[in-house]
C-alpha cells in the first residue's frame, strides 16, 4: 500500500511541472498523511490544483465522515469494485508528489522507513481517483485514493505493492474522459525500477505531526543501538 508521501516542492516548480495555477499560500510538505486535504489535478478543472482529502468515501456511502477511508485501490480489480470502478470511468485525477514512503521490517517490533524518489528526486504524479460525498453537516467534500500495482524490483526489496506512478507522457490520457478502458489499465503497471532509487530517512516519518524538511533527509543505516544518523 501507499500510506504516507511527500511534496517536497515550491509552487513555482508545481505549477512549471504540471502547468496548472497552485494556491498562494501553498508550502511544501514532507508527511502527507491520509485524511489530510492535499493538490491533485483532475479533468474538471486541468489547468488549476484542486485540494481533496485523502481517503476515499464511495458515493453510495452517504454521511460518513472523511475519517471513514479508503486510501489505495488494487489496480487489479479496479474495473471490479463497486466502490471505485465509477470513479475509475468518470473522476480520475493526477496526485502529484516527488517521493513516498515504505517500512521494511527487521526484526519484530523494528521497522525501518525509507523513501522512493525519482533519481534526479523531481515531481512524478500518481494515478488516482476522486470521489464526492455528503458530510453529516449537509456539505460536498471530495476526496481521493491512489492506485497500486505489484512492486518494481527496488520496490519489492521493502514492500510487496507500490503506488501506480504515470508516465508524463500518460498523465494527459489518464485524465482524458475519451480514454478506453483497455488504454486506462495499460498504463497501470510498475514504474521502471532502474529510473528510481531509494534511501532511509528517520523515524520521525512515523509521526504525521512532523512535517518539515528533516523527514525526508537520508540517513546512514540504523546502527546496532538502534540509532540513525542524519547526512547533511
Amino acid at each position: 500500500m501507499c500510506g504516507r508521501y511527500s511534496l517536497a516542492k515550491s509552487k513555482i516548480e508545481l505549477e512549471d511541472r504540471f502547468q496548472a495555477e497552485m494556491l498562494e499560500d501553498f508550502k511544501p510538505r514532507y508527511n502527507i498523511a491520509p485524511s489530510q486535504l492535499v493538490p491533485v489535478i483532475t479533468s474538471d478543472s486541468p489547468k488549476g490544483f484542486s485540494h481533496f482529502y485523502w481517503g476515499i468515501t464511495p458515493s453510495f456511502a452517504k454521511n460518513k465522515p472523511v475519517a471513514n477511508k479508503l486510501i489505495n485501490a488494487r489496480s487489479e480489480s479496479i474495473t471490479e469494485k463497486i466502490s471505485f470502478k465509477n470513479s475509475f470511468k468518470k473522476n480520475r485525477c493526477l496526485v502529484p508528489a516527488d517521493g513516498f514512503y515504505e517500512w521494511k521490517k527487521v526484526g519484530k517490533k523494528t521497522k525501518v522507513p525509507y523513501r522512493f524518489v525519482f533519481l534526479n528526486e523531481s515531481l512524478f504524479s500518481f494515478a488516482g481517483i476522486w470521489e464526492e460525498f455528503e458530510t453529516e453537516k449537509g456539505e460536498i467534500a471530495h476526496t481521493f485514493t491512489i492506485l497500486t500495482t505489484r512492486p518494481n524490483l527496488l520496490t519489492s526489496e521493502i514492500h510487496d505493492r507500490m503506488p501506480v506512478i504515470l508516465t508524463k507522457e500518460n498523465e494527459e490520457r489518464w485524465l482524458n474522459l475519451n480514454s478506453s478502458e483497455a488504454e486506462l489499465l495499460s498504463m497501470l503497471t510498475p514504474y521502471p525500477d532502474e529510473q528510481m532509487t531509494k534511501y532511509t530517512v528517520s523515524p520521525m516519518v512515523n509521526q504525521v505531526a512532523n512535517d518539515s524538511p528533516f523527514v525526508i533527509r537520508k540517513t546512514l543505516p540504523m546502527d546496532q543501538f538502534g540509532n540513525y544518523t542524519l547526512f547533511g
